[in-house]
């Protein structure tokens, strides 16, 4: 009898161990993936700002061990865009072209790990993921060899708009807009500043800074900024 009672406390002891090590292993986030892990919007032969609004929703995966498993964690992890004005992304995992500027942007989703799903602390680790986003510059090879494009952008604490003669520019603060115009096109660029808010410069333009409105002769892309005060 008592040689069975001596298995038996064998046997309790073991599982009490077993036990004990499962809680110091306890399921630890240790990646993070976004799908997809690259997007691009535009084209060569698309201005830059009819990409503003173009989005795609992003998705984050956790990959956790003890045990093994990859889990959405899209609304638990803070989302961020190392070029905010490129690209936004927001709690939700959207992601959304601004129209503003072209090129690269880094986008990553961040767990701070303070603990395991058991309460074992991490001491704060943090836990990364992230993906590319581009948007396609605009070009005068894209958009024809005739059509170099035209950018207006804005400066300033005041607000107004700017219209182009040819037509073609139609924008007002804060938002840029850009345009191709036909290569060798003098371009008249009007700064109409919303009251309170005047005119202050130019910037970028063939014309005098001061003077309204702005003269632009298109034999390459272009960029100028008005600044309303």
């Amino acid at each position: 009898m008592s040689r069975w009672v001596g298995v038996l406390v064998l046997i309790a002891g073991s599982i009490l161990l077993i036990s004990l090590s499962s809680c110091g292993h306890s399921q630890e986030l240790v990646s993070i993936s976004i799908q997809p892990s690259s997007q691009t919007f535009g084209a060569s032969n698309i201005p830059v700002i009819d990409n503003a609004g173009a989005q795609v929703q992003l998705r984050a995966l956790g990959n956790y061990i003890h045990p093994p498993v990859t889990k959405d964690i899209t609304s638990q992890v803070t989302w961020t865009s190392n070029t905010p004005q490129m690209f936004s992304v927001d709690s939700s995992g959207v992601l959304t072209a601004t129209g503003a500027a072209c090129g690269g942007a880094l986008i990553s989703a961040t767990v701070t790990t303070n603990s395991s799903s058991a309460g074992l602390s991490s001491s704060g680790a943090l836990v990364t993921g992230t993906m590319t986003a581009n948007v396609v510059c605009f070009t005068s090879s894209g958009g024809g060899a005739n059509s170099p494009a035209l950018t207006v952008t804005f400066l300033g604490s005041g607000s107004g708009s700017v219209t182009s003669n040819p037509s073609g520019i139609v924008c007002s603060s804060p938002s840029p807009c850009v345009a191709p115009f036909a290569s060798g096109t003098a371009v008249s660029l009007t700064a109409s500043p919303n009251p309170p808010s005047v005119f202050a410069s130019w910037g970028g333009c063939d014309s005098p800074g001061t003077t309204n409105p702005c003269a632009v002769t298109m034999t390459a892309n272009r960029t100028v900024t008005v600044t309303f005060n």
